[in-house]
């Protein structure tokens, strides 16, 4: 069942996991699913965990096309407490239109830098806990494990 491991995401999707956590755009199913909705609410991302055998899906397109861990299922390790959440930086990503600020930009540093800027984020502060979630998703090693046939488009 399990294919191959993912890769880290782009730095940006961290705190995409952490505003969809501030938003309460996560709905936990059972232990190992949860579903997430998109930023526009326009699409919702199936989400697969299971610790256990390292083994990760999503629906959304980081994860099935582009072979690394989206930020669907960064989210419900956030909430599965295996990620660390940043309190104050989450309240401080409330209400962001991810995907229209990634499709205006068409670059997800610009996108970060516009985020930081807007809101008086700390970039060292933004950086480390960045830093600290991609490291601990390294350290994860998590396989896809293709649960999920169907893609919803980001």
């Amino acid at each position: 069942m399990s294919s191959a491991y993912l890769r880290v995401p782009p730095r940006i999707k961290v705190l995409e996991a952490l505003g969809a956590l501030a938003d309460g755009r996560v709905e936990v199913i059972n232990d190992k699913e949860a579903l997430v909705k998109s930023s526009d609410g326009t699409r919702t991302y199936k989400v697969y965990v299971d610790v256990s055998r390292r083994e990760v899906d999503s629906t959304d397109n980081g994860t099935v096309h582009r072979g690394y861990v989206g930020y669907p299922i960064i989210s419900f390790l956030m909430v599965k407490k295996l990620l660390p959440i940043n309190e104050r930086l989450m309240q401080s990503l409330k209400g962001i239109p991810w995907r229209r600020l990634n499709e205006e930009y068409k670059s997800y540093a610009k996108v970060m830098e516009v985020i930081i800027k807007d809101r008086g984020l700390n970039e060292d502060e933004v950086n480390k806990y960045i830093d600290q979630v991609l490291s601990m998703l390294r350290r994860m090693s998590l396989k896809r494990a293709q649960k999920y046939n169907e893609v919803v488009e980001e």
